[in-house]
């Protein structure tokens, strides 16, 4: 029996690179940076002093009462969300708000929640922390937050795996809507991780560039944190068409795996495992794949790695295969990373153009693909896949087909 088609029929995001899809596409297509040096005011002694900073939030609407229970990760969560679901033209009502739900990915948690309160208790003598501070730490709170502004009372829930996370909240939502769980959810992932904590975190690993990052770039220094926000709405191929939908693409499959290795040093093998496991659940072959939208962090292991994982799972396509990484504009946003990515990829497919790597400047012997340096380049788009590996092994990859 055939399965059903999961499709896209709407998108939003925020980050650096600008407060909606639209314009990220088109910074995107341009192979604008949004890596800079960070504004914020918090950050105190720390080295690493660059990023890419969301520098004015859009107008979003939502009320004070619930903006003090939200933590900047669940606030963009939200603001995506409703861009999504507005392009998509789902009304959610009474007929149809249990039949509609959201499930969103998140690498890390409220750390700006946890920070304020840490600060006011150690540094300023507080004896108590703020009254919301669980529900504003929370993972799954950018999940609630998102289902309360949006009126969804599905299937709602978190998930978190690190970089992976918004490839996870992919998948998961297409096996809801295949399981009949659902008619639609709103998918996704979000993170704000440009907080004194986290930023220290990162610092002691040593995988921080301390310019810019440069993925695939023989003299890359490693990756740039960034914050920001995906989300998607997917739906069954019959309830998109039913309710007469603009349908944007086709998410076609899904593929998962473990490295069961190392904690933070990856494995060629596993990315090999989901990359085939992707187009299996697609249904596609190898040759079907026009661009790969890489993870590419841009730390000398992660490049090389995907680069002969990505060999191995396309053989001699490998050298037909588009490749880019958008985190050399967008930067590392980790939980919602892949669903930043995902805004690349439907419009790579829809306009036949695949975003550059940009900061590019020398080739790497052990980064031998084409990976669209600097400038944006136009091709027919048929099938995209993007990659999401993550520390502790956990690695999700999605394919989106043009319809």
């Amino acid at each position: 029996m055939k399965r059903p088609r999961i499709v896209i029929t709407g998108i939003g995001g925020l980050c650096g690179l600008g407060t909606d899809a639209p314009a990220i596409w088109d910074a995107m297509r341009a192979g604008r940076s949004a890596i800079g040096p960070l504004t914020n005011g918090e950050l105190h002694e720390l080295k690493i002093r660059i990023g890419a900073e969301i520098k004015h939030l859009p107008e979003h609407g939502i009320d004070r009462k619930q903006l003090v229970s939200m933590d900047r990760f669940s606030l963009l969560a939200v603001i995506a969300a409703k861009e999504a679901l507005r392009q998509s033209g789902l009304v959610v009502d009474d007929s149809n708000t249990h039949r509609v739900g959201t499930i969103v990915g998140v690498g890390v948690c409220g750390w700006e929640a946890i920070e304020e309160n840490y600060r006011a208790i150690l540094l300023e003598g507080r004896n108590r922390a703020g009254i919301f501070t669980v529900p504003k730490v929370m993972p799954g709170a950018a999940a609630g937050q998102v289902s309360m502004n949006l009126g969804l009372r599905g299937p709602v829930f978190g998930v978190t795996s690190a970089c992976s996370s918004s490839n996870h909240a992919f998948a998961t939502a297409m096996d809801q809507l295949l399981l009949g769980r659902a008619d639609a959810i709103v998918a996704g992932g979000t993170d704000a991780p440009l907080v004194w904590g986290v930023i220290k975190g990162w610092e002691a690993l040593r995988v921080v560039a301390p310019d810019t990052c440069r993925p695939f770039s023989a003299d890359r220094q490693g990756l740039v944190l960034g914050e920001g926000a995906g989300m998607v709405v997917l739906e069954t191929h019959d309830h998109a068409v039913a309710r007469g939908a603009t349908i944007l693409a086709e998410l076609a499959g899904t593929g998962m795996s473990g490295d069961a290795s190392d904690i933070v040093a990856p494995t060629v093998e596993g990315p090999t495992a989901a990359m085939r496991a992707c187009l299996l659940d697609s249904g596609l072959a190898p040759e079907e794949v026009d661009y790969v939208n890489a993870h590419g962090t841009g730390t000398k292991a992660n490049d090389q790695i995907e680069t002969a994982a990505i060999r191995r799972v396309f053989g001699a396509h490998a050298d037909k295969l588009s490749v880019s990484s958008t985190k050399s504009m967008h930067a590392h946003c980790l939980g919602a990373s892949g669903a930043l990515e995902m805004i690349a990829c439907v419009n790579a497919v829809r306009e036949g153009i695949v975003p550059p790597t940009a900061n590019y400047r020398e080739a790497d012997a052990d980064c031998d693909l084409d990976i669209t340096p600097n400038v944006s380049r136009q091709r027919p788009v048929r099938v995209a896949i993007s990659n999401g590996f993550a520390f502790g092994g956990t690695n999700a990859v999605v394919a989106v087909k043009a319809v």
